[in-house]
């Protein structure tokens, strides 16, 4: 496994290559790019663009391994409204292709939300669905679909979790493991377990579950993950991809943001 870390741990207004040169000074070894409709990697980005940026990347020493979006929580593929599913499945579809160019294999995708007016039946019913639909350019482009956890009141099992993904019948569909989003409703160990194989990538995060809300989340190795118990279930589970810490900056200090982030999963690796 190796370190990573996420392009939200930058600046929003920073130049992509700046954070790449930057996250390789650290001493990070891989690197995930955030895409949406602003910010400094656009879903707009053509082909050239982010072939330049891979190079760029390849010339700097660090291997951008995926691609990470919010635009899942503004175009939900679990929606009641068909029209909001389809922008929804057009932003995975380009973040597929944009993957595709910076060398990358996989995406992170939000998978639906239930809210008051859509609820769970019809949310995972849709979300299978547009999922489903999505799997042949995914496997076109030889990039995985990253099923992740996030609080967005679906699949709180890693039961379900798994079977959702079992359902698409497809190695490029898999989960997007996100550690710290799951201490509120589980055990990261369990879910690593339970999910094994069909883990693609992780995010690495901590949270003190006593707090209960977005305040819970802090640094890695300061929350109540059993950093321990979670290594040894990802060696089991064969995983060797990157732990990828996905944090915002320091108020203060951007480089302390960074520091602080590579120390803990260093440390972290050697458990």
């Amino acid at each position: 496994m190796k370190t990573g870390i996420n392009q939200w741990a930058f600046p929003a207004e920073m130049p992509a290559a700046q954070a790449l040169a930057t996250a390789k000074e650290i001493g990070f070894e891989t690197f995930e790019v955030c895409v949406g409709d602003k910010g400094p990697v656009s879903l707009d980005i053509s082909e050239k663009e982010a072939t330049a940026l891979r190079v760029h990347a390849e010339k700097l020493g660090i291997a951008i391994t995926s691609v990470a979006s919010g635009m899942g929580w503004q175009y939900p593929l679990s929606a009641s409204d068909a029209a909001v599913r389809e922008k929804g499945k057009d932003a995975v579809r380009q973040s597929l292709r944009i993957a595709r160019w910076l060398g990358a294999d996989a995406v992170l995708v939000v998978p639906g939300v239930v809210t008051p007016d859509t609820p769970y039946d019809i949310a995972l019913e849709n979300a299978l669905a547009s999922v489903q639909d999505l799997v042949p350019e995914a496997e076109q482009l030889q990039v995985a679909i990253g099923i992740e956890n996030v609080w967005n009141k679906f699949l709180l099992s890693p039961v379900e979790m798994r079977d959702f993904i079992d359902q698409c019948e497809s190695d490029c569909v898999g989960a997007f493991f996100d550690i710290g989003n799951i201490i509120l409703m589980g055990y990261p160990e369990q879910w690593i377990r339970i999910l094994g194989r069909r883990i693609r990538k992780i995010h690495a995060k901590d949270f003190r579950a006593p707090v209960g809300t977005l305040d819970g989340f802090v640094m890695l190795m300061e929350g109540d993950v059993n950093w321990p118990a979670v290594m040894a279930a990802l060696r089991e589970a064969g995983y060797e991809g990157p732990l990828t810490a996905e944090y915002g900056p320091y108020k203060h200090s951007l480089e302390t943001t960074l520091q602080h982030c590579l120390a803990s999963l260093q440390a972290i690796l050697v458990l």
